[in-house]
């Protein structure tokens, strides 16, 4: 069976490969990188977990591992080619550019110089990691697509939104397991990642509650990344939603709504904290204050059941959540408090491939790892961890200018899911290493680096 299922992915990933690189090197389309991305980052892990199950060869899932990079750099040296006057290109930088510029420029100053323990290659690995979704951005910046271009990516969004929620509900009515649990997931992570299977269930402990419930994952690797990927579904369906006619827009309901489950499938505290987080910034665009009133008036009536009315154990979980009395809570203040500190003795940073939960990072070296901005900042230091700061928040609000200004409904809605997304993600980013969510975090920076092209056009039009 392992065999059968090996042999579609690998005619599904390699067809979607070949057919994008004949698109990009052969007619110059090397913007449709992006629906390669879209389309296999859910399924990575999966897909390589299957691979490994199936053949037991390392040099295999190195092949598949290597395709998401393969296919961005492609695409850059086709666009390179296909500009070949490039510093004739015409490119006024903004602010988002000068960030993300610094912020990538100072980890390579780190990558070249004799900073930290971590060796040379796991430096570059992990500077590979940073790099990448630069690339991404970059390709994002110098894209235009046309509206039917626009559509086919939201598509994929919203199939892999509701693929999700289906595999959510086979998990949990058909089989009452894990799909992590026949795909072969702890073999791979125990072959390749050299993690041993840990929990209840034979895979992690993020695969589980403290009440010892199952945490569902669908295709992604994890709930922690099915949990704000999702958030992107939920944020494109309800764009859709509020800018389609009505007697068409029940479609985009169903998107919201199969999202909502799967984030209640994830358990996720922090992607639950981001969804509402994310609501109420929808409220501020739209200016629907009552939606804000509303929110307020839910979260104490959750409250009162709380306190009321929800069982002993449920009462005393939320109430460890609020107090960091929980293991999960306490385990997220030990990683910050050892990232301050060393932020504090070493506020230059203390080195590339020192911090996270990346591959490249060795447990001996590791300090902190839980939360994004701080991970950045034990490395890079305060200065690097600000860039980085800098770069979310400018794109963020270049994103919310192509909204309010453009006259483009789709270049609209590409723009409100950039910005809604990086917003939605602050809380996951504050406690975990969610950059490493590479469907989520990738196509985000397309679209912000997509939006970012938009304003510069709307700035020069203005002009």
């Amino acid at each position: 069976m392992a065999l059968i299922f090996f042999l579609l992915i690998a005619i599904g990933v390699s067809g979607g490969f070949l057919w994008t690189v004949q698109e990009m090197v052969f007619k110059g389309k090397w913007s449709y990188f992006i629906y390669f991305l879209a389309a296999f980052l859910p399924f990575y892990i999966t897909s390589l977990s299957v691979i490994y199950l199936a053949t037991s060869s390392t040099l295999i899932v190195a092949v598949f591992q290597a395709l998401k990079e393969l296919i961005v750099l492609i695409a850059v040296l086709v666009f390179i080619f296909y500009n070949r006057k490039i510093f004739d290109y015409p490119f006024r930088l903004q602010a988002t550019d000068w960030m993300m510029l610094g912020f990538l420029g100072l980890a390579f100053l780190y990558l070249l110089l004799p900073i930290g323990q971590a060796s040379f290659v796991n430096k570059a690995l992990y500077y590979k990691s940073m790099l990448i979704p630069g690339f991404v951005y970059f390709l994002g910046r110098n894209t235009r697509f046309s509206d039917l271009e626009i559509k086919r990516l939201f598509g994929i969004i919203f199939i892999i939104a509701i693929g999700a929620f289906l595999v959510n509900l086979i998990e949990n009515f058909v089989l009452n397991a894990h799909l992590q649990q026949f795909t072969g997931y702890a073999l791979y992570n125990e072959a390749i990642n050299d993690i041993d299977p840990t929990g209840n269930f034979g895979l992690t402990w993020t695969f589980e509650t403290q009440a010892v419930t199952k945490r569902l994952a669908s295709f992604f690797s994890d709930p922690l990344e099915m949990a704000s990927s999702v958030l992107m579904g939920f944020a494109a369906g309800l764009i859709w939603f509020l800018t389609t006619k009505k007697e068409q827009n029940w479609i985009y309901i169903l998107i919201m709504l199969v999202s909502l489950g799967s984030l209640f499938f994830s358990a996720s505290r922090a992607a639950f904290g981001a969804f509402f987080m994310m609501i109420f910034f929808v409220a501020l665009v739209f200016g629907l204050y009552k939606l804000i009133a509303g929110g307020f008036l839910a979260l104490i009536g959750f409250g009162v059941y709380v306190v009321f009315f929800a069982s002993e154990d449920f009462y005393f979980f939320v109430l460890d959540t609020l107090t960091f009395e929980n293991t999960s809570s306490i385990g997220h203040v030990v990683e910050w408090l050892l990232a301050l500190d060393s932020m504090v003795s070493s506020p230059m940073g203390i080195g590339l491939a020192m911090s996270g939960n990346a591959g490249s990072v060795t447990d001996e070296l590791r300090v902190g790892g839980e939360n994004q901005f701080l991970i950045y900042g034990v490395q890079l230091g305060w200065i690097g961890m600000l860039l980085y700061i800098l770069t979310l928040a400018s794109g963020v609000v270049l994103s919310l200018r192509v909204f309010y200004q453009t006259e483009d409904k789709m270049i609209a809605r590409l723009a409100f899911v950039a910005a809604s997304v990086k917003v939605g993600l602050l809380l996951p980013l504050f406690t975990a290493n969610a950059e490493m969510y590479t469907y989520v975090a990738w196509i985000s920076w397309w679209m912000i680096g997509y939006s970012v092209n938009s304003y510069s056009r709307i700035r020069l039009y203005l002009k």
